[in-house]
């Protein structure tokens, strides 16, 4: 442990502090290790002392560094790209230290930068799977974890062709708290603020804010639609788009019972216990042996672990209580806490959701939005794709997503109101492939080291 800790130093460097009188301290920008150290390895960056992040408001930075991002860890992609530590809070009010990536193109843009918030669905339970370490060059995630943010990066990789800044928070917080939708909003409005007080990312006060998430990222990205006008009012959030949105996670739970995706939906049930205390307690107490068993074996694992290992489980089986577990007060309080729908979000919303989606039932999806058209609100445009199942509802639905985003950011007004359609598949529209194909593109492109978005 010795040998690690010097290891970790000598890579990591300092990261010094300036504080001009009466403000904030500044961050030094520091270069992160050639060879990137997973967070559990790199605590003085992901986790800094308690005191130092009590001392701090929230969206505050504490320490800043330049990294090389790259496709699939071993393709650098000609951007510039930094990462923030800063302070967040939690669902209890609590600080907490919080990590963001930015992705930029290089050079000035041609008028206020825009910026895009992905979050990206980590579905994780350990810190190596978080996207801060996932998406940088000569990561070991290839060969050992998260196989979906180098994915969504491709995804990102058309907002950034655009000349928009993009921001990556690791959205599940220091506790790797997978599900915790509440948490990853306060996160996700924190780093943007943080991202404003960084003058490289060039983004400031005047820039336009789009949220994009699909399946585990659409659990933060509608929590945070919710949360931004009651906790950060002050961003300049125009729109969020979301897709295979999991608005209720009781129903998740029902659909994944002894199914293929209920090893995927377990870890998410112990993700939850590291962010609400009185749900770990009631885990303590009464999760059966063989639970216990799985959560500790399902501690350590990244997305496409959670979801290959324990499949066809009676999960709700693994808690003992009289009459069922959906029965128990605490378990109905946490299905209560991590609802989306109570709250109208203050900006036009663009929805979608896979007819067949196997892991994300359409019905939870349907609620969602009658619930929010219940109220006045912006508007909010709701796209049912027929053809689709989970995985495939991205591929199909990001394209659509993209342009109805684009539009916000360029000041365009969404349609008034609140509309459904259905699609047989998104992808036969018209606006699909050129969207697809110049993201195709650009990823290729990017393999070779074409700058990104550069001069937009």
């Amino acid at each position: 442990m010795t040998i690690v800790c010097a290891v970790t130093a000598a890579l990591t460097g300092a990261t010094a502090l300036a504080a001009p009188a009466g403000a904030a301290p500044t961050p030094r920008v520091s270069q992160a290790p050639m060879v990137p150290l997973p967070p559990e390895f790199d605590a003085s960056f992901y986790r800094p002392s308690a005191s130092k992040v009590e001392a701090a408001e929230p969206g505050q930075i504490l320490a800043a560094r330049r990294i090389t991002a790259a496709n699939v860890g071993i393709a650098p992609l000609n951007v510039d790209a930094w990462q923030l530590s800063f302070r967040s809070t939690d669902s209890a009010g609590r600080p907490i230290p919080a990590v963001t990536t930015i992705l930029k193109p290089r050079g000035a843009t041609k008028g206020v930068r825009k910026v895009v918030s992905m979050q990206i669905a980590e579905d994780s339970t350990a810190g190596y799977c978080a996207p801060s370490y996932a998406i940088q060059n000569l990561n070991a995630s290839p060969l050992l974890g998260q196989v979906v943010a180098p994915a969504e990066l491709l995804v990102a990789q058309g907002f950034l062709a655009q000349g928009y800044a993009l921001v990556l928070p690791d959205h599940e917080g220091p506790n790797n708290a997978y599900a915790a939708g509440p948490l990853g909003a306060r996160i996700t409005l924190d780093s943007l603020r943080a991202v404003k007080n960084f003058a490289p990312s060039t983004v400031t006060d005047a820039s336009p804010i789009g949220l994009y998430g699909y399946s585990g990222g659409a659990i933060v990205t509608g929590h945070t639609a919710e949360l931004k006008k009651t906790y950060a009012p002050e961003l300049n959030i125009v729109g969020a788009a979301e897709g295979g949105v999991p608005a209720d996670l009781g129903s998740l739970l029902r659909t994944a019972q002894n199914g293929a995706t209920s090893g995927l939906i377990l870890g998410a049930v112990f993700g939850l216990a590291r962010e609400y205390r009185y749900f770990d307690r009631f885990l303590d107490r009464r999760l059966n042996p063989v639970g216990k068993a799985l959560r500790d074996l399902k501690g350590p694992l990244c997305v496409q672990y959670q979801a290959m290992t324990f499949p066809f489980l009676n999960n709700v089986g693994l808690i003992d209580y009289p009459g069922g577990a959906f029965r128990a007060p605490e378990v109905k309080r946490l299905l209560a806490d991590t609802r989306m729908g109570t709250t109208r979000p203050d900006m036009p919303m663009y929805i979608w959701n896979s007819q067949l989606d196997e892991i994300v039932p359409v019905a939870q999806v349907n609620t969602l939005v009658k619930d929010y058209c219940k109220v006045e609100g912006p508007s909010i445009t709701y796209t049912r794709d027929h053809l689709s199942e989970h995985l495939i509802g991205e591929v199909s639905g990001a394209p659509l997503a993209f342009l109805w985003l684009k539009d916000r950011l360029d000041g365009k007004a969404a349609s008034p109101g609140c509309s459904t359609r259905d699609e047989l598949s998104m992808a036969t529209k018209a606006q699909w492939w050129p969207v697809f194909s110049q993201t195709i593109g650009t990823d290729l492109a990017a393999l070779f080291g074409a700058a990104i978005g550069k001069g937009k």
